[in-house]
C-alpha cells in the first residue's frame, strides 16, 4: 500500500533567500517605494528589517559586505522615490476625510518618521479640524447624528455621552471641539460651526 510520505524527509523544504548584496538591497528600496507611499525613516527601517532577516552578504575574500542605508536612502529621496512631505500632505489629509483629528494626524506622521517642521506644515488648520470633528460625530452618530436610543432616561444619556467624548478624544480631536460638536441641537448648527471657520479662513471645501 503506498501513501503520501509525510516525513520531514519528504517535505519540500522552502529554499532560504540568499543573503543580501547592496544591489539586491537597492532593487529591494526600489521595489517597496515604488509599492508605497513612505517617508525616509520608514524605508530605512524596512530594509534594516530585511538585512535582520536575510544578513549581507560576503564578498570574496570572506567578508561581511558593507552597506550604507542612510546614503541608499538619500539618493532615492534626491531622485525623488521617496518624499516625506508628499507623504505627509498625502497622510494628513487622508486622516482628515476619515475624520480624524489632529493629535492623531500628528502621532501618525511622527510615528512615520516625519520631522516636526512637516508635522507642523501639515497639520490641519481649524476649519479642517471642525470638518473632521463633525465627521467623526456622523460617522459614530453621536452627537446630533445619533438615533436618540437612549430616549429620556438620564442616566442612559450621561452615559451615552461620556462614550461619545471618548470615543472622539480617542480620535484626537481637541476637547473643546468635541464638546461644540456633541452639543449642537442639530446638524445645522454644526454646518453653520464649520461654516464659520471657512469664512475665517477663505476656504470652502465640503465635508
Amino acid at each position: 500500500m503506498t501513501g503520501e510520505d509525510r516525513s520531514p524527509r519528504g517535505r519540500r523544504e522552502k529554499r532560504a533567500k540568499p543573503p543580501l548584496t547592496e544591489a539586491s538591497l537597492r532593487d529591494l528600496a526600489l521595489h517597496y517605494a515604488a509599492r508605497f507611499a513612505s517617508t525616509g525613516a520608514r524605508l530605512e527601517s524596512y530594509l534594516a528589517r530585511k538585512i535582520k532577516e536575510r544578513g549581507l552578504a560576503e564578498d570574496a575574500d570572506g567578508r561581511t559586505v558593507e552597506v550604507d542605508i542612510p546614503a541608499l536612502v538619500a539618493r532615492l529621496v534626491e531622485l525623488g522615490y521617496v518624499d516625506d512631505d508628499a507623504y505627509a500632505r498625502m497622510r494628513a489629509r487622508e486622516l482628515g476625510q476619515r475624520g480624524y483629528g489632529a493629535r492623531r494626524v500628528e502621532e501618525s506622521l511622527r510615528h512615520a518618521g516625519v520631522g516636526e517642521g512637516l508635522r507642523r506644515a501639515h497639520a490641519p488648520g481649524e476649519a479642517e479640524s471642525r470638518r473632521a470633528a463633525a465627521l467623526m460625530a456622523r460617522k459614530k452618530r453621536l452627537g446630533p447624528f445619533a438615533a436618540g436610543s437612549e430616549g429620556h432616561d438620564p442616566l442612559l444619556a450621561r452615559k451615552a455621552h461620556e462614550k461619545a467624548v471618548a470615543a472622539m478624544l480617542r480620535a484626537g480631536h481637541q476637547y473643546e471641539h468635541v464638546k461644540t460638536v456633541l452639543a449642537a441641537r442639530g446638524i445645522t448648527a454644526v454646518e453653520e460651526w464649520i461654516a464659520e471657520a471657512q469664512e475665517a479662513e477663505g476656504t470652502d471645501d465640503k465635508w
